[in-house]
């Protein structure tokens, strides 16, 4: 659904957001391992992801990559549109540059629903709540703050 880049973005982010619950910084070497994905291309997403703002590095011992947690967290839409652009969520699902209501592609009435949605799936989803869901017995710090 998303390009490669997207993916291990996405993936990275991820996976440095559960090392840092861990309060771990992994590099780009156990980066690109545990994700898959080639170390060059890993490491060019990740120097732009810095870029970004959305994660920071950290040199010497010790260091490598986290997320500042004085940030909100960062939602997979935010995170999309920073590699790839918007038009998944407003584009045609066929591809045609004109779709609209009153000239519509033979996909609009049923592409429309679907690429809603997505569009809902990614602003409420954020790197933050895939880490925590991909980490069973995982304490969660937002609900020991508020004593639930």
């Amino acid at each position: 659904m998303f390009n490669k880049e997207t993916e291990y973005a996405l993936r990275s982010l991820v996976y440095i957001q559960h090392q840092n619950y861990k309060e771990l910084r992994p590099g780009i070497e156990e980066i690109s391992k545990e994700i898959e994905a080639p170390k060059a291309f890993t490491a060019k997403i990740l120097q732009r992801m810095v870029r970004m703002g959305f994660v920071r590095s950290v040199k010497g011992k010790g260091g490598g990559f986290e997320f500042d947690t004085n940030k909100p967290d960062l939602s997979l839409k935010e995170l999309i549109i920073a590699v790839e652009g918007d038009e998944i969520f407003y584009g045609c699902g066929f591809g045609l540059s004109s779709c609209s209501c009153e000239s519509p592609c033979p996909l609009h009435e049923k592409y429309g629903p679907i690429r809603d949605a997505i569009n809902k799936l990614v602003s409420e989803e954020t790197i933050q709540s895939l880490a925590h869901k991909s980490m069973p017995g995982l304490r969660n710090p937002l609900t020991e703050l508020s004593g639930v």
